[in-house]
């Protein structure tokens, strides 16, 4: 069973994108290094809840 959720930068709290997850195997957040517009470079994305 696949969900969808949004990422949200952890450094300016903006949210970019939207991602799917198979909630069997990761039952966890989702923390992923991505990249942010509106700081300009690659930063700790986390699942939004």
């Amino acid at each position: 069973m696949r969900v969808q959720f949004v990422l949200r930068c952890e450094t300016c709290k903006e949210e970019n994108y939207i991602y799917t997850k198979n909630k069997q195997n990761q039952p966890g957040r989702v923390e992923v290094k991505k990249y942010c517009p509106k700081c300009d470079k690659h930063t700790m994305h986390k699942e939004k809840k």
